[in-house]
């Protein structure tokens, strides 16, 4: 790697939201970054532009995380993007933000409810893990975005926390297979977020927003760079020594 070159992170689902927040978090810090967006291309166009006229570069690339085949050629031309842009081949950080939510009571779920959280949130996460890392350089970071709701109970979220529960068993155990090349993996665990998921509900509902923030220990819910910034504490030499770690970022959430 030349010495001028950058280090490089990919952030999935980074067109907007909290995996924007950490696209911005992670370019501040000098990391080039990889915003990858399933569908709108001007959203991801727009986010690309925003962190290169804030002085940090990106690149955006196309990436359904539901659809498991396409990770191979997805791999292959990530790594023709950095070495085109930046003369890099490896990765150094790879953010699993992308993820879906369906949230309702036991007797509503359906089948299609189950394979389509569980095969976003569990199977696109752990197979698109497979086809990056041998991509990460020795010394990378796998931060992997889980929820508080592991954590604390909640009516209508156990499809979606049982995902994320299953997240976080799987960081502890490639925190161990990855360790011998020096790879940190860790998961981070954020509460309530004033972000588009779910529908923006906890940004734009005030009646939620209100009995959320009566529910944490410092009185609000959160803001996306609150997250990001720990994210990208995750992804810096700081915490080198901290792997296998579930980060809890929630304001201390019903503690």
């Amino acid at each position: 790697m030349s010495v001028d070159a950058p280090r490089i992170a990919v952030v999935t689902g980074a067109n907007r939201g909290l995996g924007l927040a950490t696209a911005r978090s992670l370019a501040e810090r000098g990391f080039a970054v990889v915003l990858t967006y399933r569908g709108d291309v001007a959203e991801a166009a727009r986010a690309v532009a925003e962190i290169r006229a804030a002085g940090g570069d990106a690149l955006a690339a196309r990436l359904d995380l539901a659809d498991v085949s396409s990770f191979a050629g997805f791999a292959a031309s990530l790594r023709r993007g950095i070495g085109e842009r930046w003369g890099r081949s490896g990765l150094d950080v790879l953010v699993n933000n992308a993820g879906i939510g369906v949230f309702g009571l036991l007797a509503d779920a359906t089948v299609d409810d189950f394979e389509a959280v569980v095969g976003t949130n569990l199977r696109g996460t752990f197979f698109l893990i497979q086809a990056l890392a041998p991509h990460l350089e020795e010394g990378g970071r796998i931060i992997n975005v889980s929820t508080s709701l592991t954590r604390h109970l909640s009516p209508g979220t156990s499809l979606y926390a049982a995902s994320k529960a299953a997240v976080e068993a799987l960081t502890r155990s490639l925190a161990v297979e990855l360790g011998p090349r020096g790879i940190r993996v860790n998961s981070i665990a954020p509460g309530p977020t004033a972000t588009d998921f779910n529908g923006g509900a906890m940004r734009d509902d005030p009646e939620l927003r209100s009995t959320l923030a009566a529910q944490t220990a410092l009185g609000r819910v959160g803001q996306p760079d609150e997250i990001a910034d720990a994210i990208a504490a995750l992804a810096s030499d700081d915490l080198r020594w901290v792997t296998a770690e579930r980060l809890e970022v929630s304001g201390g959430t019903l503690l």
